[in-house]
């Protein structure tokens, strides 16, 4: 006799510890556009075939839509089988859904039921866990203890981010998560230009890494704006941000300056792209201003322009936009260069500070 199928609307209650796997149905397309962190994407149809499916539903006839489903349902079922599931014990119990908790899932669910496994469904599929991360992204925040990093660009925020977080404090680095450095030329390149996370995968990443940490710890962020490049911080975790203590580091320009140049070569090795990206600077800067840091882009001048940069634009606009979304600081420290030295007398401090 075959075990039954579960259902649970709540599954991550105990961070998933009860399941094996969690397997996402739907199509690569909504995979990638969302999914639960750690789920395996095994689709029952393609992005092609779901859309054929769709349309056969709504311009022919539902039944006929539903026998075409069902043929490559099975034959996507009978797949995965053969190239994944065949190894596995007979306790496996996977943890399964789709949009909605309806017919893809439920076909998964059956197959691997009627082998000997035991599965799990997750009552309303993908749509339940999307209103778990909402609800929880508008309450969680409240709760933690946030303490903001802030400083110009070019001060490594970043790197002492990730510093701090190895000699043990609490940190999130949603510039990581966002996949962007946060200003118009924050763009992450790997050989070339590489996309920013869906606002929905955004968060998804986002409550994962802050649900395990302590309220009772403090939370290191850094001092960004409500947008980082195309995603957007939710909104009762940037009121958050904003009602918590800033902290600020300081670095000498020349640091700075070669930190930079160190930090986004694609730019310096793709000077076009750099000077497209600067266009969008004119109308607060005058074509005057942008074209003389188009003069040192070409005349190779780099730290001449990296230089220019931030004291006539980047470290202005911090100035300004600081006591907009931020207290004033508590503390500033003071880094020579952001030498190894340097880096664990701050970390010192910091810990002395917050004794």
């Amino acid at each position: 006799m075959a075990p039954p199928i579960y259902k649970s609307e709540t599954p991550w209650e105990n961070g998933f510890r009860e399941y094996d796997e969690i397997i996402d149905v739907r199509s690569p397309g909504e995979f990638v556009a969302d999914h639960i962190p750690g789920a395996i994407n095994f689709p029952v149809l393609s992005d092609e075939e779901r859309a054929k499916v769709g349309t056969i539903y709504k311009q022919n006839s539902p039944f006929e839509a539903r026998k075409i489903g069902a043929a490559l349902v099975s034959r996507n079922i009978s797949h995965h089988l053969e190239q994944y599931f065949l190894n596995k014990p007979k306790t496996y119990h996977p943890l399964i859904y789709c949009w909605r908790g309806g017919q893809r899932s439920n076909s998964f669910a059956h197959i691997l039921n009627q082998i000997g496994w035991q599965t799990t469904l997750i009552t309303g599929g993908y749509k339940t866990y999307r209103a778990h991360v909402r609800r929880s992204l508008a309450i969680l925040p409240k709760k933690y203890h946030f303490k903001i990093l802030c400083g110009y660009t070019g001060s490594a925020k970043t790197f002492l981010l990730n510093k701090m977080k190895e000699a043990g404090l609490q940190v999130i680095d949603l510039e990581a998560i966002a996949n962007h450095r946060g200003s118009l030329l924050g763009q992450v390149w790997r050989d070339k230009p590489t996309l920013q996370p869906s606002q929905k995968w955004f968060e998804s990443q986002l409550l994962q890494q802050l649900q395990p940490l302590d309220p009772a710890q403090p939370v290191w962020l850094e001092s960004e704006s409500n947008a980082i490049g195309n995603v957007h911080i939710p909104a009762a975790f940037w009121q958050s941000m904003g009602r918590s203590p800033c902290y600020e580091v300081e670095v000498p320009t020349a640091e700075r300056v070669q930190w930079l140049l160190t930090e986004y070569p694609h730019l310096v090795n793709n000077p076009d792209e750099l000077k497209r990206l600067l266009q969008y600077l004119i109308p607060t800067h005058s074509k005057n201003k942008v074209m003389s840091w188009f003069e040192l882009i070409d005349a190779n001048r780099w730290s001449a322009f990296v230089e220019a940069i931030l004291t006539e634009h980047y470290d202005p606009a911090y100035r300004r936009s600081l006591p907009c979304h931020y207290s004033e600081p508590k503390h500033i420290f003071k880094l020579q260069n952001l030498q190894a030295d340097s880096v664990n007398q701050f970390i010192n401090e910091l810990n002395n500070l917050l004794g």
